[in-house]
């Protein structure tokens, strides 16, 4: 029986693919720069708006997953990302109460799934990365948002 390789999966969110394109030169500095210098830089530094921050923080995750794939591989090893939107935790359902409440309602309402989803779907889809079946699956992120995102980017195009 062959030996499994390390995997890992790490968080990211769909909130990450509403951020507007970056220039190669952030892009390349959310993936590689070391940790501790990411709160140096300067376009990070320059972000006041909260949800901002938190865009680039989750992208940086996406583009770290995916820079790591290639370091990882080279010793036999995966690393996936998954971008997850409205799952009903007690976080979300803090944001449904808290200050962005309206924001985050609308968005649940009018999801094309019809629902926001649950902690046992993004479970199903962590596990898939992590077996012998997603053996060339490496560096990816993996979108499970209800069409979230479909809907903020394409709902007036249809």
């Amino acid at each position: 029986m062959a030996k499994s390789s390390p995997k890992a999966v790490v968080n990211g969110s769909q909130s990450l693919y509403r951020l507007e394109p970056l220039s190669l030169e952030h892009i390349k500095a959310l993936a590689t720069a070391p940790a501790e210098t990411l709160p140096e830089l300067s376009f990070i530094k320059a972000t006041t708006d909260s949800l901002r921050a938190y865009q680039l923080t989750k992208r940086g995750n996406a583009l770290r997953a995916q820079a790591e794939a290639v370091r990882w591989g080279r010793r036999g090893a995966r690393v996936n990302c998954i971008s997850a939107g409205i799952i009903h935790t007690p976080l979300a359902n803090d944001e449904l109460n808290g200050e962005r409440k309206n924001f985050y309602r609308k968005m649940l309402s009018e999801l094309p799934a019809g629902r926001g989803g649950t902690p046992d779907e993004i479970a199903d889809l962590a596990e898939y990365p992590l077996t012998p079946c997603s053996a060339y699956v490496t560096g990816s992120d993996f979108l499970i948002d209800g069409g979230a995102t479909a809907k903020f980017w394409w709902d007036e195009a249809v």
